[in-house]
């Protein structure tokens, strides 16, 4: 029976000398120290903070654009949606509009001879008039909501409205749809005609 060591296969090579072994351990010990200085060197600490001082600023100017962005929007909105509500149920200017068109009418009917030619110059005016003005201030809150939802698809991808500018947009369109719909049946409505005697 052979009773003779084998030495490990990890363990030094049993005739090494101990400046082999010295200068062994020396270069194991610098490896993991000149590793770190390599790493060091290529990406210094100064470059590193100033690069992130950089990705902190555009994204600091990124989240200010979408700030004053989102409040115009929402602004725009809400002013077609109140220009869309004012239209539909009547503005004091149209009003005005219509009021001098009819005092207009009184002074022009003295002259008038038919029916038809009173009624015309007592209602027409003052009706197409108010329908007229009404209209386009319906047209003006459609347009504005409209833009403030197609805005999102020519700005930067992967940017929306927030849910309440969009809610109050669609809402605009709705009314400001039924308000252009409306003044126009009412502007190409004839006027009635009185009975023939």
């Amino acid at each position: 029976m052979d009773t003779t060591k084998t030495p490990a296969p990890t363990a030094p090579e049993a005739d090494s000398s101990p400046a082999d072994l010295k200068k062994a351990a020396t270069d194991e010990t610098t490896a993991p120290a000149a590793a770190d200085t390599a790493v060091t060197e290529e990406v210094p600490g100064e470059e590193l903070d100033a690069d992130l001082d950089e990705e902190l600023d555009e994204l600091d100017a990124e989240a200010e654009e979408q700030k004053s962005s989102g409040v115009a929007s929402g602004a725009s909105a809400i002013v077609a949606a109140g220009l869309s509500l004012v239209a539909l149920s009547g503005s004091w200017t149209s009003r005005v509009i219509g009021e001098r068109e009819t005092l207009k009418g009184q002074i022009s009917s003295a002259t008038a001879t038919t029916t038809e030619d009173k009624i015309e110059a007592l209602y027409g005016n003052a009706w197409h008039m108010t329908a007229l003005f009404n209209g386009v201030l319906s047209t003006i809150a459609l347009l504005i909501a409209v833009f403030v939802l197609a805005r999102p698809a020519f700005g930067a991808p992967g940017r929306t409205l927030p849910t309440w500018v969009r809610s109050v947009s669609w809402a605009a369109v709705v009314v400001a749809a039924i308000g252009v719909l409306a003044f126009a049946f009412m502007y190409v409505l004839s006027l009635p005609v009185a009975p023939a005697a």
